[in-house]
C-alpha cells in the first residue's frame, strides 16, 4: 500500500507539471534499484528528497516502500537500497526479489495462508476486509498489480461535490430586539397582575 501511495503521488505531480509522459518511471515491479535519469533535450527530472521526520528509518519500514514507489513512478530521489527490505547488513548484500515480494503483498498473503492453517478466528478477525471485499491469498498479487494498472493510467485527482450540510445550533438564537421589548411588556403585565391578585 505505501508503494502504491508512492506510486500515485509521483504519477499525480508529474501529470500536473505535464511530465508524465516524458518520465514514465519503471514500469514493470522488478525491486531492483532503480534512478530516473534526466533527459537531453527535455526539462530535468523532478528531483526530490525523502523527509523521513518522526519516523524511524530502520530496513523495511513503509516510508522507504513509499520511496520505492516515487521513484518507479518517474522521479528523482536519490537513495540507496539499504534501507529496502531485503538487504542483508552483514553480508551487504541486496536480494531485489524479497523487495518486489513485499512490494506485491506476497508477504502478507504469506500470512495469510499461515493463519487460515493455524487460526482460523484470527483470521477472520485480522483479514475481515479481505474476506469481505473476496480477496484471498492468491489474489493479493492480482489485486496489486491492478491497482498499478489503474494509477498509471488514471492518476488525476477528481474532486466530489461538496455536501449541502444544514448546520445544527446548540445554543439558543439570539432574541431580536422587538422579541425583547415583548418579552419584557409580558413580565411586567404578569408582575402587575400578581401584585393586583395579592391585593
Amino acid at each position: 500500500a505505501a508503494y502504491c501511495t508512492g506510486l500515485l503521488l509521483a504519477r499525480r505531480l508529474l501529470n500536473k507539471f505535464g511530465l508524465d509522459s516524458v518520465y514514465e518511471g519503471q514500469l514493470e515491479v522488478t525491486g531492483d534499484e532503480y534512478n530516473v535519469e534526466s533527459i537531453d533535450g527535455k526539462p530535468g527530472a523532478f528531483t526530490c528528497y525523502l523527509d523521513a521526520g518522526l519516523a524511524r528509518t530502520t530496513t523495511g519500514n513503509k516510508v522507504f516502500g513509499a520511496l520505492k514507489g516515487a521513484v518507479d513512478g518517474g522521479l528523482s530521489i536519490p537513495h540507496s537500497t539499504k534501507r529496502f527490505p531485503g538487504y542483508d547488513c552483514e553480508s551487504k548484500e541486496f536480494n531485489a526479489e524479497v523487495h518486489r515480494k513485499h512490494i506485491m503483498g506476497q508477504n502478507v498473503s504469506e500470512y495469510m495462508s499461515y493463519l487460515m492453517e493455524e487460526d482460523e478466528d484470527a483470521y477472520k478477525k485480522q483479514f475481515s476486509r479481505f474476506i469481505k471485499n473476496g480477496v484471498t491469498p492468491d489474489k493479493v498479487n492480482d489485486m496489486y498489480t491492478k491497482a498499478h494498472a489503474a494509477i498509471r493510467e488514471n492518476p488525476v485527482h477528481e474532486k466530489k461535490p461538496l455536501k449541502e450540510v444544514k448546520k445544527k445550533r446548540w445554543n439558543r438564537a439570539k432574541l431580536s430586539l422587538a422579541q425583547r421589548k415583548d418579552r419584557v411588556a409580558q413580565k411586567k403585565s404578569s408582575f402587575l397582575r400578581a401584585q393586583e391578585q395579592a391585593d
